[in-house]
């Protein structure tokens, strides 16, 4: 059952049979009570009464955007600061409790600042007086026209108004998909589901480009992305080494949580080597951790693959790129036996095979970073039972205001 905020804050005592207070947030972002109300719009420390109002406690703040409410990019900017990490670091722990997982150390929780996100996928659709560009609206497919947002990296937000009149102007009858992502170069800007055709169309997406300075722009007009204006190769700088980055390709979100993760790795896997970087994506991590460590990089999708090692001919650092889909083909135990370490950073699916060869090798050390507690805990549970400890756990939360969790983890044995 749900319930909406209906009365301005005010703190006059209740009788207690006429109200119940909000105890946590529930992992889609609702306030929870004791008896398990869910309560849209609730943060701990506020009261729910008979009448469905809500009582504001003093962890709950005026949100800083206009459109939250209704743009489903955030869903707790009603939270503060306190709450916010509280939330982030409940729903690692939770998840390692539930499958009985206790971490021998429990690191400060990241917290990403706002206006931090440097790659945000955003929607924008031509209308009879122009275009809307935004995120779409919770659980719907109505666009949400952004005049501001507290999230993405102000370059970003700067490319907003240009788009919507390049859109407005020359956007077809469905949905664009625009990709924005923050590189070496400046706006890397992906257009997908949008046909420019003829000279005007083809001269009004170069001038979009080159006036606002982008690094990029790529058009997928059905066949796959293809760049219109890139006046130089666009990099990404991993590890003090500029990778080429494919059009689309993974980042993680913030530089700033980026950061805590690398120094996270580097520490714990500190005097190991080889070492086995699994669902290696560009090389985040590779080379960071490269030199003196030699360093094999795996992963599946074929342009971050080669990316990764086309920069580690360039760089000369000791790492070895290798193409292979870890969930079809997960590295075997006597090819892990080889390694004096592995760090795995899968998708979301977590890497439940690949799991299971390492519970089966002898290595001796792992760090697993994840961007879902769920599917981690699934795995870190068959490292437990293995005879893994798990000695260090870090939430962090890059994805501000937002219900999406990640963490890094460190398991010897």
């Amino acid at each position: 059952m749900r319930y909406r905020v209906l009365s301005p804050p005010h703190y006059e005592a209740h009788h207690l049979s006429d109200t119940s207070e909000i105890i946590r947030i529930a992992a889609k972002g609702d306030g929870v009570t004791a008896d398990g109300k869910h309560v849209s719009g609730a943060v701990p420390g506020d009261v729910l009464r008979s009448d469905g109002s809500l009582d504001l406690g003093p962890h709950h703040v005026s949100p800083p955007c206009r459109h939250f409410g209704t743009c489903g990019g955030c869903q707790l900017q009603h939270a503060d600061e306190v709450t916010l990490r509280q939330f982030v670091t409940d729903r690692v722990l939770n998840a390692a409790e539930g499958q009985e997982i206790t971490p021998e150390e429990v690191l400060e929780t990241h917290l990403s600042p706002p206006r931090s996100r440097r790659r945000a996928t955003l929607h924008a659709m031509r209308i009879a007086d122009g275009a809307v560009l935004g995120f779409r609206e919770s659980g719907s497919h109505r666009i949400v026209d952004l005049a501001e947002c507290h999230v993405i990296a102000p370059e970003l937000f700067d490319t907003i108004a240009p788009i919507r009149d390049f859109v407005g102007k020359h956007g077809g009858k469905g949905a664009v998909d625009v990709e924005l992502t923050l590189t070496d170069q400046g706006v890397d800007c992906g257009l997908k589901n949008l046909t420019v055709e003829g000279l005007e169309a083809t001269e009004a997406a170069l001038e979009l480009a080159q006036r606002n300075g982008f690094a990029r722009l790529t058009l997928d007009m059905g066949f796959g992305p293809e760049a219109m204006w890139e006046p130089e190769p666009v990099t990404i700088t991993l590890g003090g080494v500029p990778v080429g980055f494919p059009s689309g390709s993974f980042l993680q979100a913030t530089q700033d949580a980026e950061a805590v993760m690398i120094a996270d790795t580097r520490e714990w896997l500190q005097g190991a080597s080889p070492i086995a970087d699994l669902f290696s994506g560009l090389g985040t991590f590779a080379y960071s951790l490269a030199d003196p460590a030699k360093l094999l990089a795996v992963e599946a999708a074929r342009d971050a693959f080669l990316a990764c090692k086309s920069a580690a001919g360039r760089s000369g650092k000791p790492v070895h790129a290798l193409h292979r889909d870890l969930f079809r083909n997960p590295l075997q135990p006597d090819e892990l036996n080889r390694f004096g370490a592995v760090l795995l950073d899968p998708p979301r699916a977590g890497a439940k095979d690949q799991i299971d060869r390492i519970a089966e090798s002898t290595l001796e050390r792992v760090v697993y970073v994840s961007c879902n507690p769920s599917s981690w805990a699934r795995d870190a549970k068959r490292l437990v039972e293995a005879g893994f400890t798990l000695k260090k756990l870090r939430p962090v939360g890059q994805f501000r205001w937002s219900t999406h969790v990640e963490l890094t983890s460190y398991f010897t044995r």
